[in-house]
This record gives C-alpha cells, structure tokens and sequence, in this order.
C-alpha cells in the first residue's frame, strides 16, 4: 500500500491507515429519509449512550422551530433530525417502497432527515490535525481522541459539511464516533438501534450501497422520481462517505453542499507552489545581494 492518498477512490480506508490484513471490513451508515418519521429516537439516543449533554447551555431552549430543538450538528447532538416543510404537493411514501395516500396538491409537505458525520473517505479533518487527536478505527470511521485534542479547531474549519465542533466550555472538538465502544463489542450504534422504521440502517458500507440503490429503484417505479443517493459514490469529492443518504430533494434542501470536496485535497499542489515560491523569492535575495557587492 501506497502512501495515504488526499482524493479519489480508496478501496481500503482501514489498510491506508495502516490496519493489517484481516482488519474488520468498513461499516456505516445509510440513512433513508424517505421513511424517517421525526420521532427524534435517534438523537435522544444517541445523546444517552455518549453521555451528552442536552444542548450548549444547562436547559433545553425550545427554538419555536417546528420540532426542531437542537437546530444543527454541534459539540452535543451528534444526530440531528431536520424538519423541513415545503409548500408542495404532499406524498407520503410508505415504507414497503409503495404509495400511501396519492398526492394532495394543496398540501404542505414535510422532509425530515437525520444528518449526521459522515465518516468521508477522505476526511480533511483528520488530515488536518497537528495532535492526532482524529485519527481512523479499524472500522473505517473517523472518531477524535478527546484526550489528545488541543481545542486548535483546524479540524472544524476543514469539515466540508460544518459537521465537527467544539464544546463550549471545554474548548475540545466533538463529534460522532458511530459508537466505536459498541463497534468493539460487536453491537451497532445506538442511533440506528433506537431507530423505529429503520430509517437509519447500519452494516458494512458495500452491503448499504447495494440495499440504497434497490430502495431508490423501488421509489422510482413507485413514481417518485426526485429520490436520490447523497454521498454514496466513490467517485464523488469526498471519495464516498461512511454515512450516506436517500434524498426526496435537492442536497440543498437538507443544507447539504451539492458537491462537497475534500478541503485538503490541494494541499501537495499548494505545497509545491510555495516551494516555486520561496525558490524565486531565495533567488531574488541572492541577486539583490550580489548586485549590492558589485
């Protein structure tokens, strides 16, 4: 194995690491927005198992947001279940892939999704840390060492879907480690345990990728031709994620970027421009100070 590549398709994310032969194969998380019925089990979940606080503060504040009290992916909610209502005609999708209900036109509908780290391929934040505090788990996910971390927030500033963040009061960065404790116990993580209609599933990522594409195929002979996979390809900017989605919309929508790229993904070519640089400018010093002797 070659050394650690910044982009492009990476069959083996836990031997790039360095993880020996006959690791445990990559796992994680797929994510079908279409059957999430915003119980929000997974964020009360998850926030239990990790121990979590409720928000920022001592108190729960209720935002006035539909039901949408956590706002976003933060240092305290690994799992953020996004309520997103649409003045557009409203069909209900049940969960055996068929109708339930037609459409209404006059209707509001509602998306609701459970965002959460994406575990990426390629993870600019675990490239981007001076400590070693993010590194990658016989898994293939990407988790922070809160005891390493040094609260220097590169990692946050890197994440290309503003996911990582740091605690306040505490200063270090958090995030979703796919309950890494359970992994290593042979138990899946607590969110997708919790999970009623199996909105969020988990299992090794190659097996979700095949189960997404029936489900989107399903959806499509259904007629609901706006469903679509985000994240799941290899071939994207991030190299694929560990935790991908079933969209009914636009990535937008949900607030995700439409295309994200690794954002250290032009680190070697910025390195060598620096070299060319400093070249030109130690050459210039040299004949300023020649000329100077002359």
């Amino acid at each position: 194995m070659t050394g650690n590549r910044l982009s492009g398709p990476l069959a083996d994310v836990s031997g790039d690491a360095g993880y020996a032969a006959g690791h445990p194969q990559r796992v994680g998380f797929f994510t079908d927005t279409s059957v999430c019925i915003g119980c929000k089990a997974c964020e009360v979940a998850c926030k239990e198992w990790n121990g979590l606080p409720e928000l920022d503060g001592d108190v729960l504040e209720l935002t006035g947001m539909s039901y949408d009290n956590t706002g976003a992916l933060g240092a305290n909610s690994w799992r953020h279940v996004a309520f997103i209502e649409q003045e557009k005609p409203l069909l209900s999708v049940a969960v055996d892939g068929g109708l339930d209900g037609g459409s209404d036109p006059g209707a509001t509908r509602w998306l609701m999704a459970s965002d959460v780290c994406k575990h990426c391929t390629h993870a600019a934040c675990l490239d981007v840390c001076p400590t070693g505090a993010l590194v990658r788990t016989e898994f293939g996910t990407v988790i922070v060492q809160p005891d390493v971390c040094n609260g220097c927030a590169y990692c946050v500033s890197a994440c290309p879907f503003g996911v990582i963040d740091r605690r306040e009061g505490d200063g270090r960065a958090w995030k979703c480690t796919m309950c890494y404790d359970r992994l290593r116990g042979g138990l899946e993580p607590a969110c997708a345990k919790a999970c009623p209609t199996d909105s969020i599933q988990f299992g090794p990522l190659d097996e979700l990728r095949a189960i997404a594409q029936a489900r989107v195929e399903d959806l499509h002979a259904a007629g609901v031709p706006q469903a679509r996979l985000y994240g799941e390809s290899p071939d994207d900017g991030i190299g694929g994620a560990g935790a991908f989605f079933l969209l009914l919309d636009e990535p937008e929508v949900y607030g995700l970027p439409p295309d994200p790229v690794v954002t250290s993904r032009d680190v070697p070519r910025m390195w060598r421009w620096a070299g060319v640089a400093a070249a030109v400018l130690s050459a210039g010093v040299a004949v300023a100070f020649a000329g100077r002797r002359t």
